[in-house]
């Protein structure tokens, strides 16, 4: 068995539709591109995002934005459109902005996928105790959350990719931190994702549990590490582009240099180098308009 058969085993994935429909409940008009408010099921989970169409006749490039978690788990795909929280969060209403079809779904346990709230309300101390209740529950049954995030990313491609007005050689993948973690992880698996960018999130769980630095509970995966490591996860993305952003105080991306320097023998092997690239800066985890502005320029450049 190959290494991403084998990875695949332990998380359990099971297969996912090429295209996926979706219900549309609302369209909002906003100058440039459509807010669609949508929901797609993937074995049997509803999935609310936000489909992001800019106005004009296609094809698009597409992406799809994964949030990041920040312990507010009532902002998910609202702050990714910047209807909500950061706004340096705000990629994909810049995205389509820029001529981009996004797609930027609520992760399981965050915004419209809690169990006692709705929307953006806030309710941090059930929305903790439920996600770790989740957490549990998907051990005892083998329904992870890091198996559910994984398959609802690869749903979310699916879903544009049933859309003709997106260019299928043009759908990529971004997140930061916790949105980033889902992104490296979705396109080591889904070959139709051609580039993707992690900001925040590449740091071996080696360094994590020699470090104690807090292991995100959808990186939880039962066996994972007697096997394999996040370098090995990143190494099937080859031969496809792919951009690490980290920075030198951030313990969540700690030691992403060296594994850069591992994956990239695997990308000179695949005649690929180039295709996978680094950008480090000075500073702490979050993000700051520097890097959002090089992320944006790198997907813009590479996909119109």
């Amino acid at each position: 068995m190959n290494r991403i058969n084998r990875m695949s085993e332990i998380i359990g994935l099971e297969p996912i539709a090429d295209k996926i429909k979706y219900a549309c409940h609302s369209v909002i008009d906003c100058d440039t591109y459509t807010r669609n408010k949508i929901e797609y099921v993937v074995h049997g989970r509803n999935i609310p995002a936000f489909l992001l169409v800019p106005k004009g006749h296609g094809p698009f490039p597409a992406v799809l934005v994964n949030h990041q978690h920040h312990s507010q788990r009532n902002w998910g795909k609202s702050e990714v459109c910047g209807l909500a929280g950061d706004p340096l969060q705000a990629f994909g209403s810049i995205l389509a902005c820029a001529g981009f079809v996004v797609i930027a779904p609520d992760a399981i346990c965050f915004e419209e996928r809690r169990v006692n709230a709705s929307g953006t309300e806030e309710n941090h101390k059930e929305d903790e105790w439920n996600h770790f209740l989740a957490l549990c529950h998907g051990i005892l049954t083998g329904e992870t959350l890091a198996k559910i995030a994984i398959e609802d990313a690869i749903g979310a491609i699916s879903v544009l990719n049933g859309l003709g007005i997106v260019d299928k050689s043009k759908i990529g993948c971004l997140g930061h931190s916790y949105g980033g973690n889902t992104t490296f992880f979705a396109a080591a698996f889904d070959q139709r994702i051609k580039y993707a960018v992690s900001s925040g999130s590449v740091v071996s769980y080696k360094y994590r549990m020699d470090n104690l630095t807090g292991i995100e509970m959808s990186s939880i995966i039962p066996g994972f590490l007697k096997e394999f490591e996040i370098a090995d996860v990143i190494k099937e993305i080859a031969p496809r582009h792919f951009l690490i952003i980290c920075s030198d105080d951030d313990k969540y991306s700690k030691d992403a240099p060296q594994i850069f320097e591992t994956v990239k023998k695997h990308y000179i092997s695949k005649n690929a180098e180039h295709n996978l690239q680094i950008k480090q800066y000075k500073g702490s985890h979050q993000l700051t308009q520097e890097r959002v502005d090089y992320i944006l320029n790198w997907i813009i450049g590479f996909a119109k």
